[in-house]
């Protein structure tokens, strides 16, 4: 994270050091300290003035190692290398159905060229191979080009979100439409990717001890090492895992959030009249060990909630901050409109957390529905847009929230709905990447961010 820095805009110096409060109205949380956006002539992605944007990746074009860019581009995160360069390692949401726009020539069999060691499910028996995985793409951020893009995992099941980890590997995550449905391989798992400039298929190692369920998003606490998961699901819950040993997930506790003196709790607040939670309030929070966490009948969150565990509604991004652990569900609250929590660890394994329920789209807010988010260089976080109601926009777009709960646009999708993905700045701040998912498009932002 570099050091943070103002925002150009006077009008945002005004907000630093502003205190949050409960009672504030959704109206007031918005500012504009970019200005407003401009129309993109290519009718793409509209964007403050002095920002601009360039299409990086495209779905189907032809990859370094001379298979196809696969489409349904999702997580996603930017890693530096030696020589300046970045890594972007990219997840890929594709299904078994999903042939028209995998990876190969004919995405109803493996080229002869693919190692079928290498994959997790090569679709042994006749049965059709697995197409979701991830690409690595290699950019320059001194000319603001691509250098390479390359298959890197392949044979794992609509790769949704994920998260990085310090030491150069991306966690990607499965998330299963149906996980008790009859297959070879077991799927639901995550697995661990190196973010390396080398074109190369790297083998698919599933993380079992991370349990298996429909997983989003992983936040890595770099202090103690415990690994903090998400489960898209409107009954799921929030997970988090203590291994054995320091950064190896291959063993390990996995356990399920609880609140204090408030066991069963509901925090999607779904009901109109529910004042709880409420925003700002803190929340003091164990965690509970959870048993049979391959969970072959797809129960692990339904037996997790019956012994104590909190439910959530659809928690999708998460990610370590400055101001503490941020996670977005993208369909809490009683408009449905979604709710951004942050977790404050104790920095014990054996001592309670807090949580508080940080903001609650409403009507009126800029953030409707988040999904993936990302820190900001300058504070706050950024968050992906990904409209589950056509009522709620005709356009999704990528939103700012500040530390102090104030929201800003940075762009807006200037085609349709339809959700942005894998936000990302590049080491230096400079560039922003994300995905446009359904247009299968992985986009390079730059701009005056701060001064």
């Amino acid at each position: 994270m570099i050091a943070r820095r103002q925002f150009l805009s006077t009008a945002s110096l005004a907000f630093l050091g502003l205190q949050r409060y409960a009672s504030a109205s959704p109206a007031s949380r918005a500012i504009a300290p970019l200005g407003p956006l401009k129309a993109d002539p290519a009718g793409i992605l509209d964007l403050p003035e002095g920002f601009s944007y360039k299409v990086i990746s495209k779905v189907g074009d032809k990859m370094t190692d001379g298979f196809k860019v696969p489409g349904k581009h999702d997580g996603m995160a930017a890693f530096p290398q030696p020589d300046g360069k970045v890594v972007l390692v990219r997840n890929h949401e594709l299904s078994l159905a999903m042939t028209d726009i995998g990876p190969f020539e004919n995405n109803f069999e493996y080229p002869a060229s693919l190692d079928p060691e290498l994959c997790h499910d090569p679709g042994e028996g006749g049965v059709e191979p697995f197409l979701g995985g991830t690409t690595n793409l290699v950019f320059d951020p001194a000319t603001g080009e691509k250098v390479s893009e390359f298959l890197s995992l392949i044979g794992t099941d609509r790769n949704c979100a994920g998260g990085p980890m310090p030491w150069g590997t991306w966690i990607t995550c499965e998330e299963p439409e149906n996980l008790t449905i009859g297959r070879n391989r077991n799927h639901g798992w995550c697995f661990e990717v190196k973010a390396t400039a080398t074109p190369g298929l790297q083998k698919a190692v599933p993380l079992k001890a991370l349990g298996r369920y429909r997983h989003e998003a992983v936040a890595l606490d770099p202090d103690t090492g415990i690994l903090y998961l998400t489960e898209d699901r409107t009954d799921g819950l929030l997970y988090r895992f203590i291994p054995d040993k320091k950064n190896d997930f291959t063993s390990g506790k996995l356990q399920a959030l609880v609140v204090v003196d408030r066991p069963k709790a509901d925090l999607r607040n779904y009901n109109p009249r529910s004042k709880w939670p409420a925003e700002a309030e803190e929340i003091k929070v164990t965690w509970m060990d959870l048993e049979d966490t391959d969970a072959p009948n797809d129960d692990l969150r339904i037996r997790g909630h019956e012994a104590g565990a909190a439910r959530f509604a659809r928690g999708e991004g998460i990610h370590q901050t400055p101001e503490g652990i941020f996670i977005c569900c993208t369909d809490g609250g009683p408009s449905r409109r979604g709710q951004l929590f942050q977790l404050q660890p104790s920095g014990s394994a054996d001592k309670p957390d807090t949580l508080s329920l940080f903001l609650q789209s409403e009507k009126d807010d800029l953030l409707t529905n988040g999904d993936n988010l990302c820190p900001a260089p300058w504070g706050g976080v950024v968050v992906c847009e990904d409209l589950i109601d056509s009522s709620f926009a005709a356009h999704s777009h990528i939103q700012c929230v500040t530390p102090e709960g104030k929201i800003h646009t940075l762009a807006r999708n200037a085609k349709d709905k339809s959700e942005f993905a894998g936000c990302c700045f590049s080491p230096d701040g400079k560039w922003l990447f994300v995905n446009l998912q359904s247009h299968g498009l992985t986009l390079a932002v730059t701009g005056p961010w701060q001064a």
